[in-house]
């Protein structure tokens, strides 16, 4: 398991970056633990997955990305990330976009 300050940083399509840090992969182990060996597949979801926004949040946006090697019941890995904007001390801003979870799903689509 990667220690505690370890975090993975990835641009999605649309250019923004967004970072998963050890804690939160390990909370979606712990949760999801059909997950476990599937830490790139994740990052290649928040690469190039489909995205949409929460309707009830619109800081929220849920990745989707079929994964033909996760456990039969399953086919897409969908994450969860929190777009955000803070403050330095300085009064400049920056972008954090961050995951907060993540888990397998069956999501059937025509084709």
């Amino acid at each position: 398991m990667p220690n505690s300050g370890k975090k993975w940083v990835v641009r999605d399509r649309h250019g923004n970056e967004i970072y998963l840090t050890a804690e939160r992969w390990r909370h979606i182990l712990e949760y999801h633990p059909e997950l476990e060996g599937h830490l790139d597949d994740l990052l290649d979801a928040l690469r190039t997955g489909r995205r949409r926004q929460e309707p009830a949040d619109p800081s929220k946006y849920r990745y989707y990305k079929r994964c033909d090697s996760l456990l039969p019941d399953f086919n897409h890995i969908v994450v969860v990330v929190v777009f955000t904007v803070r403050q330095r001390p300085d009064g400049t801003t920056f972008r954090n976009n961050f995951v907060t979870t993540s888990w397998p799903a069956y999501i059937y689509r025509k084709r």
